[in-house]
């Protein structure tokens, strides 16, 4: 089990080329550094799989299987790279099904490009990384982390802060099981199988399942996890060539964790949802009176998140001639997962079901519900005067299909260009059909009407009540070409490329939207004659009317020509520098235009600054040291961001809200190394620093303004240090220890709220057994010191009231404060699992 701690590269100074392990997104980026001529550079491979030996001219580190294994089974790889500097993780609970937030350099998820096996996982309308939805540990074989910046041909039209991409492990070419159980905290429970089928006419294969179930660790509810992954694989030849078909599927269905104000953590940090429905619904059937069911504001069964995914993964590589190579990687996925759910409450005469153009006031005791429409009997009592809570889903349907190929030719041994090609398409499917409570307060149905048509809710015409109703088409096209060049007895490596992505959405709101507003309104009535605006009105609530914007298609193209440069240089054995510059792109998310579509239909400028692309521009210089114990790596870096986008969402009202910051100037250091000190025992630490500053005040509205110039980037630590020591006493143990320091954090645009500092620490330990062909008992304890900290963190304009936003004005005009929601961090937590394999 041990890791053989010394591998020592060529004595000497190479001077041909040297196959070194690759980590890069695609079978494309694999093999245009897969012949990386490493000149005079001796060292480790990896210090236990914490740190690994990198020769690119870019900051990037990576993790390997030999560290993966030490770590939670079933954890999530984004908590996994949390030691990496730089990137800072933050887990929604210990075992990682609930979610998480990852940040890298300040960036949020939605602004890193996180691939697997070169397939983008993204969300193709706003960018989001679902954390718990990752291929599980055993199966991962490296997970490699750019920093700041994208490769080449990476697929994305969002990243705009780095990427995180690994690799599933190959099949075996002999057939084992391998088996894993794991108890732990929470009643955790987890069972993993792995069957290696051994070499059959040629290929391998694997085919695994796991299943993972637990308690939330504060409040009701439970979370359950399945995942069943396959490859099939085989090399066409000894240079390489191979052919493989992977394919994944994974079903979580979790309760949610209440999130909290700071005020709210300081009183009680177990703070959570109910474990009953206070406000359980009447037997309205045989009751003629007028009823009201107020809904569970704070019932867990109503606070769910499930979701199916999967995907189909290929991959090709083959020599068309010796010195010309062709890669291929086609992929499909599925998804299907809810945004988020809640109730409405609905009363009967609602005019989206009975259509008779009023939307009455809620029944009262002096309002018997009669006025205006005939209503629609939602509950069988035999009257519509009622008001009846529905489960209010939002659904999103995904169907993506994508491809990157390239074509490599080398000109010589050393001097190579690369040209590719990247297809991602996919088609976007937002759907909210209302659906039935139980007695109880439970969703009959958590996908509402969507699947079950004795569910839905209709109206009196038979369309199907819905939250919202949107479909569009994200289609990413991207050319990349990449010069690299090999000079000075192959220690000069000069990188060269240029990609040019052109995103292209197409969007369908069929639904009415709110003339600056975000609830949607879905349905068949007649709205009036259109104004001059070009907008309706529809019924609301008694004889007021709202402005709505009609149902709308419409369609928006972004592109840009991206250059990505890089140079380094081995100057002595162990020595080298780099530098590297890179201008990258993200796109409007779909929210973000179809808030702002009539401006987008009109095809007028979208001068709404939240619609406007982000971009970036992105320095590196960097230095490495890699001698036959340590490895180490610092760079300093530094991004100039325009139209700086940050993101909150509210799980209360299910709107992620949008506001430009404006241009943002982040600068900063990031700092590793690792040290081999004995054959048993090894150390590791980094440590980032990260300034990043906003350039202007925010506009509110033409003639107010928040004093934010100046201000540091929300939610972003000035600093995180990481650290972990593994150490082998006896050849039967494995003991490791690791920490990591998160600075304080800013919650608000303003700078006038903040969360604390925090530390982490845990604990691993690992003893074989004498049993079958490998076989072990294994010990995880994280959070050890049981920190009371928020992790993952919302955020908000200000946090307390400021006067004199208006300049122009004679007086105080007051921005009021907005409340910001966090997530307690989990507490200290316990695993015992057990290994074996035959």
């Amino acid at each position: 089990m041990k890791l053989t701690k010394t591998i020592i590269l060529a004595g000497t100074a190479l001077t041909g080329l040297f196959a070194t392990t690759t980590y890069a997104q695609t079978t494309g980026s694999d093999a245009v550094e897969a012949t990386v001529v490493v000149t005079g550079r001796r060292g480790p491979k990896s210090i236990d799989g914490a740190l690994t030996k990198e020769n690119i001219s870019k900051s990037r580190s990576t993790i390997t299987q030999d560290y993966l294994k030490t770590q939670l089974p079933g954890q999530t790889v984004l908590q996994s790279i949390n030691l990496v500097p730089g990137v800072n993780f933050t887990n929604n609970d210990p075992y990682g099904s609930s979610g998480g937030n990852l940040r890298i350099r300040g960036f949020d998820g939605s602004r890193v490009s996180l691939t697997f096996d070169g397939v983008a996982l993204n969300d193709t309308g706003n960018y989001s990384i679902y954390s718990n939805q990752q291929l599980d540990p055993e199966l991962i074989e490296t997970a490699a982390v750019n920093l700041g910046t994208t490769d080449v041909d990476s697929p994305t039209a969002s990243a705009t802060g780095g990427t995180v991409s690994y690799k599933t492990v190959k099949p075996t070419k002999d057939f084992g099981v391998d088996l894993s159980g794991s108890l732990g905290s929470d009643n955790y429970t987890r069972a993993f199988v792995m069957v290696n089928t051994g070499e059959i006419a040629g290929f391998t294969s694997y085919l695994t399942y796991s299943q993972t179930q637990y308690d939330k660790f504060k409040g009701p509810g439970k979370l359950d996890k399945k995942q069943v992954n396959g490859r099939i694989y085989r090399p066409l030849n000894d240079n390489g060539d191979f052919v493989s078909l992977s394919a994944n599927w994974n079903v979580n269905r979790n309760a949610n964790y209440r999130n909290m104000s700071i005020a709210d953590f300081k009183k009680n940090p177990d703070l959570d949802y109910d474990k009953t429905c206070v406000n359980v619904a009447p037997d309205n059937k045989n009751d003629p009176q007028i009823q009201t069911y107020p809904g569970c504001t704070n019932f867990y069964g109503q606070r769910i998140n499930p979701s199916d995914t999967g995907n189909l993964r290929g991959q090709f590589k083959y020599h068309v001639l010796p010195n010309l190579v062709f890669t291929f990687d086609p992929s499909f996925q599925y998804v299907l997962a809810e945004g988020g759910t809640q109730f409405e409450n609905v009363n009967e005469k609602d005019s989206r079901l009975d259509l008779s153009g009023t939307n009455v006031t809620p029944p009262s005791p002096t309002n018997n519900g009669d006025k205006n429409g005939t209503g629609r009997d939602l509950n069988g009592d035999g009257d519509t005067k009622d008001t009846i809570t529905l489960w209010r889903p939002a659904t999103t349907n995904t169907h993506r299909y994508g491809v990157s190929s390239s074509l490599i030719w080398d000109i010589n041994d050393h001097n190579r260009i690369r040209g590719a090609y990247t297809l991602d398409y996919g088609r976007h499917r937002q759907t909210g059909a209302f659906g039935y409570l139980n007695a109880d307060g439970t969703p009959v149905d958590i996908w509402g009407g969507r699947e079950n048509a004795a569910n839905a809710v209709t109206a009196l015409d038979g369309n199907v009540l819905q939250n919202r109703n949107r479909f569009s088409i994200a289609k990413l096209e991207q050319l990349a070409l990449e010069y690299r060049g090999q000079f000075f007895d192959n220690k000069l490596v000069v990188n060269l490329g240029v990609r040019a992505p052109v995103l292209t959405r197409e969007l369908n709101n069929y639904c009415y939207q709110p003339s600056g507003g975000d609830f949607p309104r879905c349905t068949t009535e007649a709205p009036s004659a259109p104004t001059g605006s070009g907008n309706v009105t529809l019924p609301t609530s008694g004889s007021a009317t709202q402005q709505y914007i009609p149902p709308i298609s419409f369609e928006k193209e972004y592109k840009k020509t991206l250059p990505n440069l890089g140079v380094s240089y081995a100057f002595t054995e162990t020595q080298s520098v780099y530098a590297s510059y890179a201008e990258q792109i993200s796109a409007p998310r779909t929210d973000n235009l179809y808030k702002y579509s009539r401006a987008a239909a009109a095809d007028s400028p979208l001068v709404v600054s939240v619609a406007e692309p982000e971009t970036t521009k992105s320095i590196d210089i960097g230095y490495r040291y890699q001698s036959s114990t340590i490895l180490l790596s610092t760079a300093f870096w530094s991004t100039k961001f325009k139209n700086r986008l940050v993101t909150t969402f509210d799980p209360e009202t299910l709107l992620s809200i949008e506001r430009n910051v404006g241009d943002v100037d982040q600068y900063g250091w990031d700092g590793q190394i690792g040290w081999q000190a004995t054959e048993a025992l090894s150390l590791y630490g980094s440590a980032s620093y990260n300034h990043a500053e906003l350039s202007n005040d925010l506009q509110l509205s033409p003639t107010t303004f928040l004093p934010t110039k100046g201000k540091m980037l929300v939610e972003t630590p000035e600093w995180t240090y990481s650290g972990r020591i593994q150490w082998n006493p006896i050849s039967q143990i494995q003991l490791g220890l690791q920490g990591k320091y998160v600075g304080e954090r800013f919650t608000t645009d303003v700078n006038d709220e903040k969360v604390d500092a925090y530390t982490v620490f845990d604990l691993d330990a690992t003893y074989t057994l004498p049993f079958a062909k490998a076989t072990y008992l294994q010990v995880n304890v994280t959070n050890l010191t049981d920190e009371v900290y928020l992790g993952s963190l919302g955020s908000g304009l200000n946090a307390q009231p400021i006067l004199d936003v208006d300049p122009t004005q004679v007086g105080n005009q007051v921005k009021n404060a907005v409340t910001t929601f966090h997530y307690r961090g989990a507490p200290r937590t316990t695993m015992i699992t057990l290994k074996t394999k035959f």
